[in-house]
């Protein structure tokens, strides 16, 4: 009996590829090359299933020019380059891998607060650059994140993470705001409160975006929204590019209107507005949330396990449209 036949999209690690050989016909791109849009329909043609990192977008136009597509595997908790309603009408099952990196991604958003509130990075360069000659009382006065107010935008696994290391690590106050409360013991455990947005853009010192992104969650932070904040405040974003308008951000910073910002995400990344590559006060990584050995190994086996699940068994473990089963 013939194998099912199967794309991996992206360079992913090599015992995750023997994994799926056993059950498929598996073609990988681990000389990760970075294809077009065309090259990318060439190699899925006659593939049932595919493993995507969340860089390749699959629609309406993908979906009709590969029929045989059955399952598109998300090897990230985001599935923004989904079309879920294209896929659902095509009859392609959609699976992304939540819970895994939750923790992970929660100590890079702390780590990224804590060096945009203390000027990590802004001292570093200085003092590389062979600057630091002499000791001053107010050299890289930054903000305090002990007993600060922490707001978090967005309160899913990942936010309540972080509210947990602020609220029982650094005593922080915590606010939140969602479109849906938290259950009362959930929010007891991260000691957090609800509030509206604009509270707690007015109130916090340090906020922390975790939203996903859509159509309704574009720009969530503008230059109305920076504008209600302390001008000593921190902004972290580790959602998606595109939750932060990153011109309004730069100018922002540029200008002394916001303390601080640490990002991990961008509009159009892998380039980055260079407004914010001029600018001293703000963190910069490349999408690392994630990024940890043991993190992105889980992340690859659970999308494997939901390939080899649907296509195999049929019982996918993180189906993200169930319609397509029923």
């Amino acid at each position: 009996m013939n194998k099912p036949k199967i794309l991996v999209a992206r360079a992913i690690f090599p015992e995750v590829i023997d994994r799926l050989a056993v059950h498929f016909e598996v073609e990988s791109n681990q000389a990760d090359d970075l294809w077009s849009r065309p090259e990318f329909f060439a190699h899925l043609q006659g593939k049932q299933g595919v493993f995507t990192t969340g860089d390749q977008r699959i629609d309406a136009e993908l979906l009709a020019a590969c029929p045989d597509l059955k399952i598109c595997a998300n090897m990230a908790v985001g599935y923004n380059n989904f079309d879920l309603d294209a896929m659902t009408a095509a009859g392609v099952l959609a699976t992304n891998a939540p819970n895994v990196l939750t923790e992970t991604t929660a100590d890079l958003g702390f780590a990224l607060l804590m060096a945009a509130a203390r000027r990590v990075a802004e001292s570093e360069h200085f003092l590389r650059a062979g600057k630091w000659t002499r000791w001053s009382y107010d050299m890289f006065a930054g903000s305090d994140v002990y007993g600060s107010t922490l707001g978090i935008i967005g309160m899913g696994r990942i936010g309540q993470g972080i509210a947990r290391r602020g609220a029982l690590g650094f005593d922080m106050k915590v606010i939140y705001h969602n479109r849906s409360q938290l259950d009362a013991v959930t929010e007891a455990q991260c000691k957090a409160r609800l509030v509206s947005k604009k509270e707690l853009l007015q109130t916090a010192d340090h906020v922390v975006l975790v939203v996903p992104y859509s159509a309704a969650s574009h720009h969530t932070i503008g230059a109305a929204e920076l504008a209600l904040m302390k001008p000593t405040a921190t902004l972290v974003n580790i959602a998606r590019g595109g939750i932060v308008d990153d011109a309004a951000l730069a100018k922002a910073l540029k200008e002394g209107r916001i303390g601080a910002a640490g990002l991990d995400v961008f509009e159009g990344e892998p380039k980055v507005h260079p407004d914010l590559l001029t600018v001293p006060n703000v963190v910069l990584t490349p999408h690392i949330g994630s990024a940890t050995r043991p993190t992105r190994l889980a992340m690859s086996n659970l999308a494997a396990d939901n390939l080899i699940g649907f296509l195999v068994n049929g019982k996918p473990l993180t189906p993200l449209n169930p319609a397509v089963l029923a």
